[in-house]
């Protein structure tokens, strides 16, 4: 399969069994997802079929079990579905369940796959969107449980289990392909220690557990109807509830996932960090939609205008005009400019006169696209109720809101703001008057 491009099933495919928690009988159903439509679950036995997404933001507990919630609306036990999609190469599927919980199955995530080789999989036209990690992101808790994601080409799993007194410590490490997820991960079954099964009924948990569904660990001894299919099976499944949760996030990555102890609790506050790292990633330069025709001034357009000159000229593009009273520039504030190596050694901020000069010059702008003013020059007479909120940084985008309150003669006045990720970082109102040059 291609691995640039978003695949969906190529048909619907459904599964009947117990839940694990509940002991419920449900029927599940994969189907096909358009683009972008990601992984969603639906209750086809409540009123109106109601939607959850399989979203982190959804994440309601996390006992033994990862739950989403939409309101009132439950799934519980998301993590092996999720698991047998992701690992499988699959990007948009809604998964369709008369029940609250998908089928427990033999424990593992098995049964899912051949649930998706049975849909079969084909490429959509879209792209496939994957985050390259490229700083560690660590996340600690502290009963000894870790997760880092480090740089890597590829999307690797290495996982140490370690049980109560140090029982079943087991590694494990694989890259995650589809090959590779079907038989080395996916088989891996959940397990239970024997001194938590009596806690965990008491809490109305597990009522459709068995030793045909769970591997059950008394002591030193493996109680199960069946040999373990792993010498590490269980640092295997702990990979595969792994994968499971960090999709959560809602980006496929390139990173290298080193987790010791791990559990539903921690992999879905990793599964929030990645969520939260990756919105501020993208929040460095914000997406904006570039309005099309005469409205859009590149910075040809710009230096027709405006008289200044490297490294002095501070407007890269106006994106936007309404009327002939505003209009919005945007400055791309990069590492190379010429005033960060001495404002300041080491901490580079852009000096808020610039900022200054950058509204005087999107005002100009403003004022100079007029044919009556070609060919002038705007110099500054005033500026008032300047303020300064927070620094400008190398890799913000500024935009440059301009508008005009009060012209008379050849003496105007904006009031103008930069903006950085939605939130104003500097502000004042400017006076300026038209000369000739």
């Amino acid at each position: 399969m291609p691995a640039d491009v978003q695949h969906t099933l190529a048909g619907s495919a459904t599964l009947e069994g117990t839940s694990l928690h509940t002991g419920e009988k449900v029927t599940l159903t994969l189907k096909p997802a358009p683009e972008g439509h990601g992984f969603k679950f639906r209750r086809i036995d409540l009123p109106d079929q109601p939607f959850i997404a399989a979203d982190v933001d959804k994440v309601q507990t996390v006992e033994r079990a990862t739950t989403l919630a939409e309101g009132s609306v439950k799934v519980h036990t998301v993590e092996h579905v999720l698991s047998a999609l992701t690992g499988m190469g699959v990007d948009n599927a809604l998964i369709e369940m008369n029940a609250n919980e998908p089928p427990i199955g033999d424990g593992s995530s098995r049964p899912f796959v051949e649930l998706i080789k049975k849909a079969g999989i084909v490429a959509q036209s879209a792209p496939r969107k994957t985050w390259e990690i490229r700083e560690p992101i660590h996340l600690e808790t502290g009963d000894g449980t870790l997760i880092t994601i480090v740089p890597s080409k590829t999307f690797r799993v290495s996982v140490t289990n370690v049980g109560p007194d140090g029982r079943f410590t087991q590694y494990f490490s694989s890259e995650v392909t589809p090959e590779k997820y079907e038989k080395e991960i996916a088989p891996a079954r959940t397990f239970v220690y024997y001194e938590d099964v009596k806690p965990l009924l008491e809490k109305g948990l597990i009522k459709g557990g068995s030793l045909e569904s769970a591997v059950v660990i008394r002591g030193n001894e493996v109680m199960s109807k069946e040999a373990l299919r792993f010498t590490n099976e269980f640092a295997r499944h702990k990979a595969l509830d792994v994968i499971g949760d960090l999709i959560l996030s809602g980006k496929r990555i390139l990173g290298h996932v080193i987790a010791v102890k791990p559990g539903h609790g921690p992999n879905t506050k990793m599964a929030a960090t990645l969520k939260g790292e990756y919105s501020r990633m993208r929040s460095m330069v914000p997406p904006f939609s570039i309005p099309k025709g005469e409205a859009v001034l590149d910075i040809h357009d710009v230096l027709k205008i405006l008289p200044h000159r490297y490294p002095f000229l501070l407007v890269d593009r106006v994106v936007d005009f309404e009327g002939d009273t505003k209009c919005t520039g945007v400055k791309n504030v990069t590492m190379n400019e010429p005033f960060f190596p001495g404002h300041f050694p080491g901490h580079p901020i852009m000096p808020g006169v610039l900022q200054l000069e950058a509204m005087a010059q999107v005002s100009s702008v403003l004022m100079l696209r007029k044919p009556e003013n070609a060919g002038k020059i705007g110099y500054f007479m005033s500026a008032d109720n300047v303020k300064w909120r927070r620094p400008v940084l190398p890799g913000d985008t500024l935009f440059i809101e301009a508008e005009v309150i009060k012209i008379r003669g050849s003496i105007g006045q904006t009031r103008c703001k930069c903006v950085v990720n939605g939130e104003v970082v500097s502000e004042g109102e400017l006076k300026f008057a038209l000369m000739d040059q």
